[in-house]
Order: structure tokens, then C-alpha cells, then sequence
């Protein structure tokens, strides 16, 4: 259950995208006031349900990080305990998607919406099936086919995956996540995608790379944007420590918050300390203060000294070394 997964890595969750999955599908839009004398019936109904969700993962996400601030104080639920009042809060949530989709059975949103829920419950195979659903009912709709190139980005076949993303793309180039997600995938599964795609696996990291690229065009300030395209680096062979200090760098200015600048700094310091750049990156490296970062600072700082260290005397030298004959 992918809730429970969230609750014992005590992380909060942020806007949920289309198909719960990482990286899923395009952020749901804003919820629209709506008055029921100018839509259908059927339509308000779907708004309420989608309401309904919308409330009860507010507040689940609100327990996450209030659990994680108590948890830090020695206090907060236990992970059963908060698992189970998650399940609770979400089982009229689940009964009200089912009721109403045995009424309107064909309604497209209704069967795409299903599906996210449903995977984000970890039912990913169910989810599958309402997924497909929503694309024979509306297959002029690109999150049905981005969502299900998660899926199949995850379970395999994974051309399949290629596919979709691809169709979603063409459907609707201007959303960022499409191209996102793509990169991944193809990253992920990088031979896969060379035969796919019918070139070289470098070529392929590169391909990944500019589908990063053309969606930092529509979404310029996505901080996990920018360290995906910055982590891709390190795939290059050779590889360009240049390129790769300017991703770090702008993936920098992009954080959000304290931590995720100091892990930059991590990535800047071992990217550097390869360059030679050793000065630089004890400077990156003392800026880090976190203390969930503590242990991957001390493992770079320790590799820097052994790099500024001199390489060991092996037994020729040292036979060449010793002092001649007094003459």
C-alpha cells in the first residue's frame, strides 16, 4: 500500500499527480467552484467525489507532517496506528469513486481518477484496468496514456511505456511531465531504449537528456526536474565535469528548501573533487550542516583527503629512494 510506504519513510506528500505514481502525470488542476444549475447532474456528482478526495488527502498529508514533527520530539503515532487511521480516513473516499462509477459507468475522468486513487493505494493492477477504461472511453485524453506508460514503465512490457509517453507527447506537447517522465524511463530502462530506439546507449542517455531539456521549457523552476537532468550526467562517457557543475549549479538556485540546497552542495563537491577541483569542493562540503546528510559528507570528505593525499610508495620506489653508498 503506497500509503504506508509514505508513512514509514515519514515523508509528507506534496500536490498528488494524475496517476499517484512518481512522476505520474500532469498536477491537477485547481479545484473550480461550480454551481449545479450549469452543469449536469452527472458532472456535479463527479466534483463532489473529486472533492471528497481532494479533502481527505489534505488531511492526510497534514497528519504526515505533523507525525514527523511529533516523531522528531520523541513522540507521534506509531506506523501501525497511522497506517490504519489513513486506511479509515480513505475507505469513503474509495466507496464513493465505486458508487458512482457503477451509476456512470462510461464517464471517462471518473475512470482516470479511479485509477490514481487506486494507485496510490498500491492496487496498481486494478488501477490498470480503470486506466484502460478512461482511454477506450476518451482516447483523446493524454494523461490516460501518460498514466498508463507509468504503469507499464513499472511492470513491463516497457516499449509499451515508450509508446505511450510518446502519444501523450503528441497529444499534448506543452506538458512538461510527459517529457519527464519519457526521460526517466528511457534512463531507467537505457537498453531497453537503445533497442527501442535503435542506437547506441549513450545516445540514448543524451535523447533522455533533451526530453529533460524541452521540459524545463514549460516547467523552468521544477527543482526535481533539475537534478534528474544533473544526475543524468554522471551516465556520460567521458564524462563532462563542466556540464555537470552547470546542472548541479542551476539545480541549486532552484531549491526549495535548506536540505535540498545542501544535498547540491554534496553533488557539487563530488563532482569537483573528480575535476581535481579539490579546494572547491571542501568549500561545498563545509557548507553542509544537515544532520540527515551527515553520513554521505563524511564519506566524500574522507574520499577528498585520500585524493589530496599523496599515492603510496610502492617497493621500487622506495629501493629508489634509499641513500647511495658513502663514497
Amino acid at each position: 500500500m503506497k500509503w504506508l510506504v509514505i508513512v514509514l519513510l515519514g515523508g509528507a506528500l506534496g500536490a498528488r499527480p494524475a496517476s499517484g505514481a512518481s512522476k505520474s502525470g500532469p498536477p491537477a488542476p485547481p479545484a473550480l467552484s461550480f454551481s449545479t444549475s450549469t452543469v449536469s447532474p452527472m458532472e456535479a456528482e463527479f466534483q463532489r467525489v473529486m472533492a471528497l478526495d481532494d479533502a481527505a488527502h489534505e488531511e492526510i498529508d497534514k497528519w504526515i507532517r505533523e507525525n514527523g514533527a511529533f516523531a522528531r520530539q520523541g513522540a507521534g503515532l506509531g506506523e501501525a496506528v497511522l497506517s490504519l487511521k489513513i486506511e479509515q480516513r480513505l475507505a469513503p473516499v474509495k466507496r464513493a469513486y465505486e458508487e458512482f462509477l457503477q451509476r456512470h459507468p462510461k464517464h471517462a475522468r471518473g475512470q482516470l481518477a479511479f485509477g490514481s486513487f487506486l494507485n496510490d493505494l498500491g492496487e496498481e493492477a486494478e488501477a490498470r484496468k480503470r486506466w484502460e477504461k478512461a482511454l477506450e472511453l476518451d482516447p483523446t485524453n493524454p494523461a490516460a496514456y501518460n498514466n498508463l506508460a507509468n504503469s507499464y514503465g513499472q511492470t513491463g512490457p516497457v516499449v509499451r511505456a515508450f509508446e505511450l509517453y510518446a502519444k501523450a507527447i503528441e497529444m499534448n506537447p506543452r506538458q512538461a511531465i510527459y517529457y519527464h517522465n519519457l526521460g526517466s524511463v528511457i534512463l531507467l530502462h537505457r537498453k531497453e531504449a537503445a533497442t527501442h530506439y535503435r542506437t547506441a546507449e549513450q545516445q540514448v542517455i543524451r535523447h533522455a537528456m533533451e526530453l529533460y531539456r524541452l521540459a524545463q521549457q514549460f516547467d523552468p523552476n521544477n527543482f526535481q526536474l533539475a537534478t534528474d537532468l544533473a544526475q543524468a550526467h554522471y551516465a556520460l562517457s567521458p564524462p563532462d565535469h563542466d556540464a555537470t557543475i552547470a546542472a548541479w549549479t542551476r539545480a541549486q538556485l532552484l531549491a526549495r528548501n535548506e536540505q535540498e540546497r545542501e544535498g547540491t552542495h554534496l553533488h557539487l563537491a563530488r563532482v569537483k573533487a573528480a575535476a581535481g577541483r579539490l579546494n572547491e569542493a571542501r568549500v561545498h562540503l563545509n557548507s553542509v550542516t544537515n544532520a540527515a546528510l551527515a553520513a554521505v559528507k563524511g564519506r566524500l570528505s574522507r574520499e577528498l583527503v585520500e585524493q589530496a593525499l599523496p599515492p603510496p610508495a610502492t617497493d621500487d620506489s622506495r629501493r629508489r629512494n634509499l641513500p647511495g653508498p658513502a663514497k
